[in-house]
């Protein structure tokens, strides 16, 4: 998979150091899978919901929300949002996935 785009997680990761290493597994793992399905997402990330048009995954267990868009024909996760778990619960970020 294509991760468009890394600064994001790099700019979450600047304001929460704790976050980096999750943000980075999750990042290598990514990378390099070939997801055809939410079903075959699941098996990296069993926490992996989809969500709307997105894909939410937990990140530092519960602690963080990263918002995708998987493209899984065309082999790209799009980031839209890095989220603490309070800001997740604003759901302010369901508008980009058309929840």
């Amino acid at each position: 998979m294509r991760i468009i785009s890394k600064w994001k997680l790099r700019e979450f990761w600047d304001v929460y150091p704790d976050a980096k290493e999750p943000l980075l597994d999750w990042y290598n793992v990514t990378r390099k899978a070939t997801w055809k399905n939410p079903s075959e997402t699941r098996e990296s990330f069993r926490h992996a919901d989809p969500v709307g048009d997105c894909t939410v995954f937990n990140i530092k267990g519960n602690d963080y929300r990263l918002i995708t868009v998987v493209k899984y024909r065309v082999q790209r996760v799009y980031t839209l949002h890095v989220l603490t778990h309070k800001e997740y619960d604003k759901e302010k970020w369901k508008d980009d996935c058309y929840c």
